[in-house]
């Protein structure tokens, strides 16, 4: 019991089928195992910015090789607005997931994730890489605009700076890399209310009241900085929301002396002919009053707040009816 017997086996003994069914499996087990080293190789660098050739481009996705001969997908939706490929081009982007379905792995890349902004700066910014910088968190709208929380642990080094660069000279490359993408970078701070009110920059916030449970956070501001706050299309208000964590609310702050405007009305007092949700999202842009909605371009309301043309209309007409009703009656 034990020993190891061997026998020696004539492959011409066997049939034609048995040949056939031998060279078959061989080359399946072979190829099984070269899936397994391919999913193996690249399942660790998930995070990882990789180089490749244009191979060949579709309506719904690209196909790219790397150095080492391996295809990569670049889904349509992971590429940034304004990107065209040409075959033979070289592109960057960050492999984002590597699926391993039926035992065929497939590579996906991405340019539009945040880890893609995140890692093209550890790679522009010495102090990042020796680990004088850290970068906490990164908001994106890809091809438009993002924003960065850093941290230094040195006190001598300012982080904003150190990772913009002289006139922004550690930053130029990775903005023609994203075709323009404005990058703001801003300091981390622990503290919830201080990284919202860097967060909504450039606007000057004055008050900052949260709700941890819910995660909401009441925004109050001068009423020239509301637009500031908001951005173009919303995008600044989303970033800052993207960053914090929170669900920000933004309303005018009115100071000290100051009250509503006497023949004003507030917005809760047409909740009988405008929707609900359409007076929480004007609330939410920081228009609480039926003057200061008046007062607001109607392109403004199309494109920030998302209404058709429409529904704006329709609450114009809501509004203003109010003040001819009490101009009359009087």
């Amino acid at each position: 019991m034990g020993e190891e017997v061997s026998q020696k086996v004539e492959f011409s003994d066997f049939g034609r089928r048995a040949i056939l069914t031998l060279r078959q499996t061989l080359a399946s087990r072979i190829l099984d195992l070269e899936h397994d080293t391919l999913y193996n190789a690249y399942k660790d660098r998930v995070g990882e910015v990789i180089s490749g050739e244009v191979y060949q481009s579709w309506k719904r996705e690209t196909l790219v090789i790397d150095d080492d001969n391996t295809e990569l997908i670049l889904p349509k939706t992971e590429q940034v607005p304004g990107d065209f490929f040409r075959k033979g081009e070289t592109l960057r982007a960050v492999i984002q997931r590597v699926d391993n379905a039926n035992g065929n792995p497939k590579i996906y890349i991405s340019r539009t994730d945040p880890m893609f902004l995140q890692k093209m700066m550890e790679n522009e910014v010495p102090e990042i890489q020796d680990g004088l910088i850290t970068i906490h968190k990164v908001a994106r709208i890809p091809g438009e605009r993002a924003k960065v929380a850093v941290e230094s642990y040195d006190e001598r080094i300012d982080p904003v700076g150190a990772c913009v660069g002289v006139k922004g000279s550690r930053v130029h490359g990775i903005v023609r890399e994203l075709h323009g993408e404005n990058i703001d970078v801003l300091p981390w701070s622990a503290n919830d209310q201080i990284m919202i009110a860097r967060a909504l920059s450039p606007a000057r916030v004055n008050t900052v009241n949260l709700d941890t449970e819910s995660k909401t956070a009441e925004v109050y501001l001068d009423p020239d900085q509301v637009s500031l706050a908001i951005g173009k299309g919303g995008a600044n208000i989303k970033l800052a929301s993207m960053l914090c964590g929170y669900t920000i609310d933004v309303y005018r702050d009115v100071q000290e002396g100051e009250t509503m405007e006497e023949d004003d009305v507030a917005l809760d007092e047409f909740a009988d002919a405008i929707d609900p949700w359409i007076i929480e999202e004007l609330k939410k842009n920081g228009l609480t009053t039926a003057r200061q909605v008046l007062g607001t371009s109607r392109d403004f309301l199309v494109k920030t707040i998302d209404l058709e043309e429409e529904t704006v209309d329709d609450i114009m007409k809501v509004l203003a009816s109010e003040f001819e009703e009490e101009e009359s009656a009087e």
